[in-house]
C-alpha cells in the first residue's frame, strides 16, 4: 500500500499501445477557458497530501495548485487533508466544524482554515496522524501499519462531509486522488439516496490500496460489497477498485496515460475495468504552478532569466557544477536528473547507459533518493568519475529549482510516467528534456526530429524505445543537438514558450465536475 512501492505491470505484457507521433502543444488558456460557473460549484478534494504543507510527490503539488486554478474558473474548492504534525504546525488560526467521539478508535475533529491559498478541513485525529515519519512509511521507511484504518478514516469523513455533515456548507462534487481517498466514493454508493457527483483522479495507477477482506467490518462496508462488482480486487478490499468501480467519472493525468492503462501492460490489472468504462474516463494533462515555477522571479536562482531575455541563464551552470562537484566546464553538456530512484524511472537504465553519456563528453548532476541499490551505484559512479559525475541523495526544494536553471538537459527515461511534473518545470526553465515516450512524457514533449526542427516545433529528445539502447541512442542525439548551437538555442527558447501551467487545462476539470448533484 506503500506509495513507495508500485505494483508491477503484469508481466504477460503485450505491445505498448502506440501513441501520437509527437506531442502537440497545448491550446492557449483564452481559446479554452469557460466562462465562470454561476452559480459556484462547490467541490470538495480529498487529498492524501498538498503541497506546501505535506509532500512526498507530485501528488502534493497538483493537490495545492489545482484549487486555486479552478478558483479563477468559479469553482470553489475545499480540501481535506489529514493532520499530520506539519499540516497542524502550518495553522496559525482554525476553526472547529465538526467534532467526533470516536473515528476509529480515538476522537477526531474537522477544523477550517486557510493557508497559502487554500481553503482546507484539516481532520485532526491524533491517534491516526499525530507520529513522527512520513504520511505513508515510518522513519525506517516501511508502511505505517494502520494506513488501511488512517486512509478510511479519511475516506469516511470525507463521504460524510459529503452527505451534509458540516453545518452550512456541502459539496456538489467530492473529488478523490489515488487510492488513500477513494473509498470515499465507495461509502457514498453504500450509503443509497441523494449524494454528490463524484470524481476519482488516478495520479499513478500503480498503487492500489489493496487490505485483507478481514477488515470489511472494521471500515464500515456492507457484506454485498465484497464481489467482483463492488469493492472486492483478486481476493483483497481494493481501495482504487472501489474508487474506479462506482465513481460518476474518473480523470488521469495525461491523455496518453488514459489509453495505456486499458492495456495489460500498463494496467495493472484494472484495464478491464477501464476499458468498460471508457466513456467516463478523461484524460487531462497536469500543468505546473507558475508562480512558484518561474525563473524570472525564483528567488533560488543565482541569476533569473526568461523565455524574452535567456542571457541570465548562463550564470547558474557554473554554480551548479561547483555544488555537484563537477568540473568548471561551460561546454561540457550537463545532464541532469531530479527524481526518485527506482526502476519504473528508469534509473538502471542510467547507470547501464552512463558509459555512453561520459564518452560524449558530457557530466552528470542527480539529486533523489530511492532504491538503496540504485543508491550505491550512483555513490559508487560519482567516486568513480570526480567532476563528471556530481551526486546529492536525498531532495532539496532549493536545489531543484537551482538545478532546473542550471543544467543543459534533463533526463526522464522512465519505463511509464503517468504525467510527469519535472519535464513541465524543464521547459519552463529552459533545460531541454529527454525523455521515454510514455505518457505525460509522449504528450509534453515534441522530438527533435529533422522535421519538427525545422518547423520551429521541437522542445526536445524522446527516446526511439523504451531501455537501455533507446535511452543511449537519445544522448548521443542529444549531444549532437548541443554541439549544434543554433539548434539548440532554438529549442531552449520553444521549451519556455510552451505552455505548462494549469490555464490550458482547467477548462476540462470544470466541465467533469460539472453537475450540481447526482442521485
Amino acid at each position: 500500500m506503500s506509495k513507495r512501492a508500485p505494483a508491477k505491470p503484469n508481466a504477460k505484457t503485450p505491445t505498448k499501445p502506440k501513441p501520437a507521433a509527437e506531442a502537440k502543444p497545448r491550446k492557449s488558456a483564452a481559446l479554452r477557458k469557460p466562462k465562470p460557473t454561476t452559480p459556484t460549484t462547490r467541490v470538495l478534494a480529498a487529498v492524501s497530501e498538498i503541497y506546501p504543507l505535506i509532500k512526498t510527490g507530485g501528488l502534493a503539488d497538483v493537490a495545492g495548485a489545482l484549487p486555486i486554478a479552478l478558483a479563477k474558473l468559479g469553482v470553489e474548492v475545499r480540501s481535506l487533508v489529514p493532520g499530520y504534525p506539519a499540516v497542524m504546525q502550518a495553522l496559525t488560526e482554525a476553526e472547529t466544524l465538526l467534532s467526533r467521539g470516536d473515528l476509529f478508535g480515538g476522537p477526531a475533529r474537522v477544523l477550517a482554515a486557510r493557508v497559502a491559498g487554500l481553503d482546507l478541513l484539516v481532520l485532526d485525529a491524533p491517534h491516526l496522524y499525530d507520529r513522527p515519519g512520513g504520511p505513508y512509511v515510518d522513519a525506517s521507511g516501511q508502511d505505517w501499519w494502520d494506513n488501511p484504518v488512517r486512509f478510511a478514516a479519511l475516506s469516511r469523513m470525507a463521504a460524510d462531509i459529503g452527505l451534509g455533515a458540516l453545518p452550512g456548507w456541502a459539496p456538489d462534487v467530492v473529488h478523490c486522488h489515488d487510492w488513500q481517498t477513494a473509498l470515499t466514493i465507495a461509502y457514498l454508493h453504500y450509503a443509497g439516496g441523494r449524494r454528490p457527483r463524484t470524481v476519482m483522479t488516478i495520479h499513478n495507477l500503480a498503487f492500489t490500496g489493496q487490505v485483507p477482506l478481514g477488515l470489511r467490518e472494521t471500515l464500515g462496508l456492507p457484506p454485498e460489497s465484497l464481489t467482483m462488482d463492488g469493492v472486492e480486487f483478486y481476493g483483497a478490499i481494493g481501495y482504487l477498485k472501489a474508487g474506479l468501480r462506482f465513481a460518476d467519472a474518473i480523470t488521469t493525468v495525461s491523455p496518453t496515460y488514459a489509453q495505456e492503462i486499458q492495456t495489460q501492460a500498463y494496467g495493472c490489472g484494472f484495464d478491464g475495468l477501464l476499458r468498460s468504462r471508457r466513456a467516463v474516463l478523461h484524460g487531462i494533462l497536469n500543468g505546473i504552478d507558475t508562480d512558484v515555477w518561474n525563473p524570472q522571479t525564483d528567488s533560488h536562482l543565482v541569476s533569473r532569466y526568461g523565455a524574452k531575455d535567456m542571457s541570465g541563464r548562463a550564470a547558474n551552470k557554473p554554480w551548479l557544477q561547483e555544488r555537484m562537484g563537477l568540473a568548471a566546464d561551460p561546454a561540457a553538456l550537463l545532464f541532469g536528473v531530479i527524481s526518485r530512484l527506482t526502476m519504473h524511472k528508469g534509473m538502471d537504465l542510467l547507470l547501464e547507459a552512463l558509459p555512453t553519456l561520459l564518452a560524449t563528453g558530457a557530466q552528470l548532476a542527480l539529486l533523489g533518493s530511492g532504491d538503496p541499490a540504485l543508491e550505491a551505484g550512483f555513490r559508487a559512479a560519482a567516486l568513480a568519475y570526480p567532476g563528471r559525475v556530481g551526486v546529492v541523495i536525498g531532495y532539496d526544494e532549493a536545489l531543484a529549482h537551482r538545478m532546473q536553471a542550471g543544467m543543459d538537459a534533463l533526463l526522464m527515461p522512465s519505463r511509464f510516467e503517468p504525467c510527469g511534473l519535472t519535464q513541465l518545470c524543464a521547459l519552463r526553465y529552459g533545460a531541454v528534456p529527454v525523455v521515454s515516450r510514455v505518457g505525460g512524457l509522449a504528450d509534453t514533449v515534441i522530438d527533435a526530429n529533422e522535421a519538427a526542427v525545422r518547423a520551429g516545433a521541437a522542445t526536445g529528445v524522446v527516446l526511439s524505445e523504451v531501455g537501455a539502447a533507446g535511452l543511449e541512442s537519445g544522448l548521443v542525439r542529444a549531444a549532437a543537438l548541443w554541439g549544434a548551437p543554433a539548434v539548440w538555442t532554438g529549442l531552449v527558447g520553444n521549451a519556455m514558450r510552451q505552455a505548462v501551467g494549469w490555464e490550458a487545462e482547467t477548462g476540462r476539470y470544470v466541465s467533469v465536475l460539472g453537475g450540481a448533484s447526482w442521485v
